[in-house]
Formats: structure tokens, C-alpha cells, sequence
């Protein structure tokens, strides 16, 4: 007689074993029954299959632990890492300092320090900003701290906060000595990629910063070195006189300025168009000639392109490698003028001077405010103009338009920068209406906004390495916002 083999049964009349995978047909399947000492296990609280977009973290943590690291939402399948870092900068901690007015309203940037202390030599975060008033100021944002000017922080938003976070957060100091009123408003600071990814890497400290002055009525704009190779002696009240020297002085506006990654140049946007400029030698020659005022330049990762956004609307890319001793001449029309419709005359094209790649301009709407270059995909950069449009490109399609788009930004007139956090997932501008926005890059989708100030925040940079985004700064004539994304 045939062993009983468990999981398996056996047919006489086949004389072999067959696995049973279900019900045997013809027969019924019987209920298991509960013995009555022992109660029915219970099951955890079922998820949802389908999650909504304002999901809770917990609710998230909960999804991942029963179903894995895929979250199902309600219209796409999303990664569950990928969802919280979401829900984080969609909800902020923002903080206000009051004491720095119309000292912020211009430029930020952040940048890493050697600090002497009377402990010793350690490194500090320190952030430079630029105003209007033509003020420039150096800040410890890290946690040094304890020497010059105290700048109190007063918890803004949410309104409702039972976290307790409002009351850990430390004040920021300007150190002593820190400030100085430039001849004319600040119109950029720039600091080189190279010497922020060595500073990320614990390396060495960035060694200069670029600043740009925009003119006045008397004199033109100008170029300075700040220096940060050295120590701060947060005993001196000299923290920024005397590290600051003007290197090059243009007789025309200067709109912005971008160091290229290794330090050694830079592209400057002028009334007159766009100057590269040799950081060592001071030496400056034409990019590119225009009546159209270059009111932004930007870098693209390999360094040998710039990109330079005009008055105009139009994007134009000008390759700074060959060096011409004749500009040639570019003639250019913006797609919005009526010169194709019948009957119309033709209008009269703006005129460009320079070693300028015609196929590869993109036009925009209105004038240019900002352009970003994504350092991780090189292909890639994101253009705002003043009527509101936030676009991104792709240098290898731009004949197509835009491959994505960022709704809801407001702006008429006013020269607001963008900035994007150090993964470049996010991207953060503040609006005319006095809101703060941010957006999803890849997607567009809008995380956040919420009025936080009574003026335009005009300035922005974020603190944080790739992959963790801690704080983020925005100005505005009101004074700094800092907005924390943790738990």
C-alpha cells in the first residue's frame, strides 16, 4: 500500500504520486474550523490600496512595512523613500530674522568657513548676503555662534506647531566686522561647483567668492574677490575688511555674474551683453555683443558653454572656447512678433555678436530672469522670464519647447532668482504675491506654498549635501526666512 506523502496524493489507476494545488474536482472545500480554546488571529488594520496624495508619514511607514518600499497612490505607483522626502519639504518649519532688513534682498549664497575660535581652528557654515543698499554680510549659520551681532529667530509657520522645534533652533550671528556698503546695489554672488563639492567632502573650504556690483548713475558695475581661503578670527572685528578686492571694473550694468567650476573664470551679463572674465589675470574679452541686456548668465557642467538669457526673451548659447578676433553677426526673431502674418510688415530682427550657436536658442515669453543649470543631468536647465513662466529645457530638444513646466509662479516685472536644492529634486522661488513655492522638478508638481512674508522674496539657496536637504534661505526687503525639512 502507497505511503501518504503530505502535499501530495496518489492515483491507482496512473500508479503516481500528483501534487495537490487545489480542490480535488468534484469535491467541496470544507471551512477550516477554530478548536474553541483558541480565538481567531487577528489582522493587522488593512492599508488602503490606493493612497492618497496627502498621505501622512505614518501612514507611508505603515504601507512599507506591510507592502514593501512601492507606495500605490491614487494615480501612480511611487517610491516609498522618495514619498516622504516629498511630505517633507512639503511641510516645513520656517523661522523669520528681522534684525538683517533690506540686507538680503539681492543675492545668498552659502558657502563653508574655517572659524578660529579660542578653542582652536573648526569649520562653520557661513551665509553671504547681498542687498539693494548695496550692503554685504557674512553669517554663521551653523553652530559657532557666540561672537558679534546676535540675530533672534521668531518661529513664523505653521501656526500651529506642537512639536516643540521652534524652541531648539539656535540664533545665527553676523560676525563682527562682517558688513560693508558697496558703491552700488549687489547684484550676484557666485561660488565655484568645484570648491562646493570639495567642501561637501570635507576636503578644503571654497576659496574665494564672486561678487557683483550693479552700477550706478556715476560708475559702472564691477567684479570682487572675496577671500575665504583664510581663517575667520571671530575675535577680530574684521571678519570681511580687507578679504574683499575689486578685480575688474566694467563700464556698463552688470545684471549677474556665474564662476565656472574650477575657479578660474567667469561669465559676466551685462547692459552690453556678456564678458568672460579670467578670475587669475583679470583679463576680460567679449562673449557676445547686444543691445538686449543679458539679465542672466549661467555655466553648463562641461564648462565650455555658457548660457545667457536676455531682455529679449531669447535664450542664446555661446561656446567660450574659440575666442574671435571679429564677432560674427547673428540676426534673430522672436517667435511672439507678428512679422509671419499676412499683411504685416516684417519686424526688424535683434542683432548678435559673438561665437553663438543660432539652432540652440530658446525663447521665452518675456524677459529672462534666471537660468539654472542642472548639475547632474547636463543636458538639462531651468529658465524663469517676468511674466511668470518657469520652464525646463533640454539642450538636445529645444526646437520642441520646454519638456516640463512649473504652474502657478507669479511675476510681472521683478528680477526673482530660482534655486534648486543640492539632489536637484526641488525647485524653490518666491512670487510677487509674496508666497514661497516649491515644485517637484521631474514631475512639476507643486509642494508647497504659503505666504510667509509681507515683501517679494527676491533671493534663495539651499544648505544641505545630495540627498539630505536640511535648511533653505530666502530674502526679501523684510529680512531672512529659514525653512527647515525634518520630523
Amino acid at each position: 500500500m502507497p505511503q501518504d506523502l503530505p502535499g501530495f496524493y496518489y492515483d491507482p489507476d496512473k500508479n503516481r504520486y500528483f501534487p495537490i494545488k487545489g480542490p480535488i474536482p468534484g469535491s467541496s472545500r470544507k471551512p477550516k474550523s477554530v478548536p474553541p480554546d483558541q480565538s481567531p488571529v487577528s489582522l493587522p488594520t488593512q492599508v488602503p490600496s490606493k493612497l492618497k496624495k496627502d498621505i501622512k508619514i505614518s501612514k507611508l511607514l505603515q504601507c512599507r512595512e506591510l507592502y514593501g518600499s512601492t507606495v500605490d497612490l491614487s494615480d501612480r505607483k511611487g517610491s516609498f523613500q522618495e514619498e516622504c522626502k516629498k511630505k517633507l519639504v512639503s511641510k516645513p518649519k520656517v523661522w523669520k530674522y528681522q534684525d538683517v532688513e533690506k540686507d538680503a534682498d539681492c543675492s545668498l549664497a552659502l558657502t563653508h568657513i574655517a572659524v578660529e575660535t579660542p578653542e582652536g581652528q573648526c569649520a562653520a557654515d557661513a551665509l553671504i548676503t547681498g542687498g539693494m543698499n548695496g550692503s554685504l554680510s557674512l553669517f554663521d549659520v551653523g553652530d559657532v555662534g557666540q561672537h558679534g551681532h546676535k540675530t533672534a529667530a521668531e518661529f513664523v509657520w505653521p501656526e500651529q506647531d506642537d512639536s516643540g522645534s521652534n524652541q531648539t533652533l539656535k540664533d545665527i550671528w553676523k560676525f563682527n566686522g562682517s558688513t560693508l556698503i558697496m558703491p552700488s546695489s549687489i547684484s550676484s554672488i557666485s561660488l565655484s561647483r568645484k570648491e562646493y563639492d570639495a567642501a561637501d567632502n570635507n576636503s578644503s573650504a571654497r576659496q574665494h567668492a564672486l561678487i557683483t556690483t550693479l552700477g550706478s548713475e556715476l560708475s559702472g558695475g564691477a567684479l570682487y574677490i572675496l577671500n575665504l581661503a583664510d581663517p575667520v578670527d571671530l575675535i577680530s572685528n574684521f571678519a570681511v575688511v580687507g578679504r574683499l578686492r575689486r578685480h575688474v571694473a566694467l563700464n556698463c550694468t552688470i545684471w549677474g555674474a556665474e564662476t565656472s567650476h574650477t575657479g578660474h573664470k567667469a561669465v559676466v551679463g551685462t547692459s552690453l551683453g556678456a564678458t568672460l572674465v579670467d578670475l587669475e589675470s583679470g583679463v576680460s574679452s567679449t562673449l557676445c555683443r547686444s543691445k538686449s541686456d543679458v539679465l542672466s548668465v549661467k555655466f553648463i557642467q562641461s564648462g565650455n558653454v555658457a548660457l545667457c538669457g536676455l531682455r529679449k526673451g531669447a535664450i542664446i548659447t555661446v561656446d567660450i572656447r574659440q575666442q574671435q578676433r571679429h564677432l560674427a553677426r547673428h540676426s534673430l526673431f522672436h517667435p511672439s512678433d507678428d512679422s509671419n502674418r499676412p499683411g504685416q510688415k516684417r519686424t526688424k530682427p535683434f542683432v548678435l555678436k559673438g561665437n553663438i550657436q543660432p539652432s540652440s536658442t530658446v525663447y521665452m515669453p518675456s524677459s529672462i530672469c534666471c537660468l539654472e543649470s542642472l548639475q547632474m543631468y547636463d543636458q538639462y536647465f531651468l529658465a524663469s522670464s517676468m511674466d511668470g513662466s518657469i520652464y525646463l529645457y533640454d539642450h538636445r530638444l529645444t526646437k520642441r519647447g520646454p519638456v516640463q513646466s512649473y504652474e502657478g509662479h507669479v511675476n510681472s516685472h521683478s528680477h526673482i532668482k530660482l534655486a534648486t536644492d543640492a539632489s536637484e529634486r526641488y525647485l524653490m522661488s518666491g512670487g510677487e504675491d509674496c508666497k514661497v513655492r516649491i515644485w517637484n522638478i521631474r514631475s512639476g508638481e507643486m509642494l508647497f506654498k504659503e505666504k510667509l512674508s509681507s515683501c517679494v522674496p527676491m533671493a534663495a539657496c539651499w544648505q544641505g549635501c545630495a540627498g539630505i536637504n536640511t535648511d533653505a534661505w530666502l530674502g526679501s526687503a523684510e529680512g531672512l526666512l529659514r525653512m527647515q525639512f525634518c520630523l
